[in-house]
């Protein structure tokens, strides 16, 4: 193995421990608390190899939040095409929903982590311009399984698949954030999201 590829093996296993320590650390403390130097010490390294990862902390929450989101819609995506594979696919919004969201991927962790970040934006206009980035970035993929979903399964959505998506998002965040209010746990949690979604599809999708 090259030197290079190495270097690159060794930062990215600094990238994901310093990762692991933050949301760790946001899961114990929250993110106003979990200071880089504190993420470091869990981590095992120094505030050099922090900042010679990540410019900031804002940008590792930012980075964070990504893995979150792209782990929840990487299982749908996959559930997709097991979808399209299948030859007993379901036709009823409802019925294609259910199936989509049929995975545990929502938890407590991850609805504070994104509500804290979004909290943080609203005050710092720098910050701000990060999350609306990042959120377009999210809707762009949701909209891109909004018209695979659509196309696969003769369905016609009531508005533009990417409207769709920034309303699926909001929705989303809604139910979520309310069943981590209600203290429910991770399973009663996804059920009750993916109820949400499923109600709304059956309103949007045709």
């Amino acid at each position: 193995m090259s030197e290079a590829i190495q270097a690159t093996a060794r930062r990215e296993r600094t990238r994901r421990r310093l990762l692991d320590a933050a949301a760790e650390m946001f899961a114990e403390e929250g993110l106003d608390a979990a200071s880089v130097e504190a993420i470091c010490e869990r981590a095992g390294f120094t505030r050099g190899a922090f900042y010679s990862n990540f410019e900031s902390k804002d940008e590792l929450f930012f980075e964070l939040a990504t893995r979150v989101s792209n782990e929840k819609l990487a299982a749908v995506t996959a559930r997709v095409r097991e979808l399209e594979a299948s030859p007993d696919r379901p036709t009823h919004p409802s019925e294609i929903v259910g199936r989509l969201l049929d995975i545990d991927t929502d938890d407590r962790l991850g609805v504070l982590l994104f509500s804290e970040i979004r909290n943080h934006s609203l005050r710092d206009a720098t910050l701000s311009a990060s999350y609306l980035a990042w959120e377009d970035a999210m809707t762009a993929r949701v909209a891109g399984i909004v018209d695979d979903v659509a196309h696969s399964s003769g369905l016609a959505p009531r508005m533009p698949a990417d409207e769709l998506a920034r309303l699926f998002l909001m929705t989303w965040e809604s139910a979520s954030q309310r069943a981590v209010m209600m203290g429910l746990d991770n399973d009663a949690l996804c059920a009750a999201v993916n109820d949400r979604m499923r109600a709304l599809a059956v309103m949007l999708v045709g």
